[in-house]
């Protein structure tokens, strides 16, 4: 197949806004492919690398492009994977220059067009609204396989690519080894959002609330002697954390695969921050120092699995009966089941005052929906907001193309006058707002290139946030988790934004201590 069936494909899936057009399109590119190729379609076509991250920035990707494309297609998708395999694989003295040769080759092949897709899929910028639930079904419709079989498959090996692999070779037979097996991690369950007590329980009139942590998903596997920990993104991360591995290790059960946070606790019980906990998991670790300084806990909130008996598609009362049997009760996180509003809205009190970032609250018949955002699990947390300026904004790309999406949030300066840049979000805009900002920003440019377009700090928006953490990536040494849109706030000029300083008091009073505050990089 060539890359311009997958770039045509990519470009039509990106102009239609409905779901079963855009599964259609794809099912019938993903037919057209040869069985050596259907990994590799899915993959791109999902926007993602099988190669993963390819060690070069969206600069040097950019450099790369030849000054002139190609005049008609002629690469293959086995000629571009196993041009980038080259390029991951290129490691030591001079690699750099060598991975830059490498795709100056590949790009000088590539159409104009074909140029373009490949930035975009290097850099995780193609959206195209193949999210994973579209490419799903659309794997079952050009293999015909029922979706469910096809869904159940994905979930119990964590990647589409190796069920539509197996779907398109041997058909739902091939489907049969996909079954929940010890240390081979399952895609986490994902939760939707409720903006309250009252909007969880309008939806889940009877619901278990749980404590939602802010730590390190971890998903761990027990056989016998052998405990294994994995991250949400299917990681094995068993050496960072042996106090987890050796509490499960002591448990009285044969087999168990667990759901929950590992989370670092300061002496008295409260929570450390997300980026504090996250120095368990950091590259260069000194574990037994760090685990003398920075203790990890488990606290688990699920059970998939026990004495060789899978329990994902039991009910989620079932399945935090066997946690609560298999576990201590101080390795189980606090849940209270009841559908009184008074009494639910008390533990979110209580869950906020101990220091956690919300509760969860989950329906009593819900399955474990690995990989899926079920509506059996809502989150209700507390966000905070504030007012920032936009600093710039990047071209959209999918449904947004031809829209100015992604915005670059600054915080005011007030000692030299300028913005300090805290993130960038594309979330929380609806297609009013796009359209309105893609003309304003215009207007207000004072520079541009093909990716973005620079701006007067002029406008002021509200953004929402989950928390602050430490960052070496922008000015401040701080940045924004989960930030969206709330609204632009023509009420307020520029120098009546949130300050830097007001930026890190929150993340002073986040963190407990004023030697957690960061500093601004040179």
């Amino acid at each position: 197949m060539l890359l311009n069936e997958i770039v045509e494909t990519s470009r039509r899936v990106g102009e239609v806004s409905g779901r079963l057009a855009k599964i259609e399109q794809l099912a019938v590119c993903l037919r057209r492919a040869a069985m050596d190729e259907i990994d590799i379609a899915v993959a791109w076509l999902s926007g993602e690398l099988r190669q993963g991250r390819i060690g070069i920035g969206y600069a040097a990707v950019r450099e790369a492009m030849a000054e002139s494309a190609a005049p008609s297609p002629s690469l293959t998708l086995g000629d571009i994977d196993a041009a980038l395999d080259r390029v991951s694989h290129t490691r030591g003295s001079g690699s750099g220059a060598e991975r830059m040769r490498l795709l100056r080759e590949l790009f000088a092949r590539a159409t104009r067009d074909e140029q373009e897709f490949l930035v975009r899929l290097m850099m995780g910028e193609l959206r195209q609204g193949a999210l994973e639930g579209v490419m799903i079904e659309a794997v079952a419709r050009a293999a015909e396989i029922p979706v469910a079989e096809i869904r159940r498959a994905v979930m119990l090996t964590g990647s589409v690519a190796p069920v539509a692999r197996a779907a398109f070779a041997e058909g739902t037979a091939g489907l049969a080894p996909f079954a929940i097996q010890l240390f081979r991690p399952l895609r986490p369950m994902l939760a939707q959002t409720a903006d309250d007590v009252t909007d969880a329980l309008a939806r889940l009139p009877q619901a278990g609330f749980e404590y939602k942590l802010d730590g390190a998903r971890v998903q761990v596997h027990k056989a016998g002697n052998e405990v294994r920990i994995f991250t949400r993104e299917l990681n094995d991360v068993t050496g960072a954390a042996p106090e987890i591995v050796e509490a499960v290790g002591r448990l009285p059960i044969e087999s168990l695969i667990l759901d929950g946070e590992a989370i670092a606790l300061r002496p008295d019980g409260t929570p450390h921050p997300f980026q504090i906990t996250m120095r368990r998991f950091g590259r260069k670790l000194d574990v037994a120092a760090m685990r003398e300084t920075l203790p990890l806990s488990g606290c688990f909130f699920d059970c998939l699995y026990v004495d060789g008996h899978p329990q994902i598609d039991r009910p989620q009362d079932e399945r935090f009966a066997a946690l609560a049997a298999a576990l201590p009760r101080t390795a189980v996180i606090p849940r209270l089941v009841t559908g009184d509003a008074h009494a639910a809205q008390a533990f979110v009190e209580e869950a906020l005052a101990r220091g956690h970032e919300g509760v969860m609250a989950k329906a009593l018949d819900a399955p474990y929906e690995a990989g899926a955002r079920g509506a059996g699990w809502l989150k209700i947390k507390r966000a905070h907001t504030l007012d920032l300026v936009v600093l710039a904004a990047e071209w959209g790309s999918g449904r947004r193309r031809g829209w100015l999406s992604n915005l670059h949030l600054g915080a005011r300066d007030p000692t030299t006058g300028g913005f300090v840049m805290l993130g960038k979000t594309f979330k929380g805009m609806t297609d009013a707002m796009l359209a309105w900002q893609t003309q304003h920003l215009q207007e207000i440019a004072i520079g541009r290139d093909d990716h973005a377009v620079q701006v007067r700090p002029e406008l002021v928006v509200e953004i929402a946030f989950n928390d602050i953490q430490a960052s070496p990536h922008y000015p401040g040494g701080m940045a924004l988790r989960f930030a969206r849109v709330k609204r632009y706030r023509s009420d307020k000029r520029p120098d009546e934004a949130d300050t830097i300083a007001t930026v890190r008091m929150l993340f002073q009073r986040q963190t407990g201590s004023e030697k957690q505050s960061p500093t601004a990089h040179d």
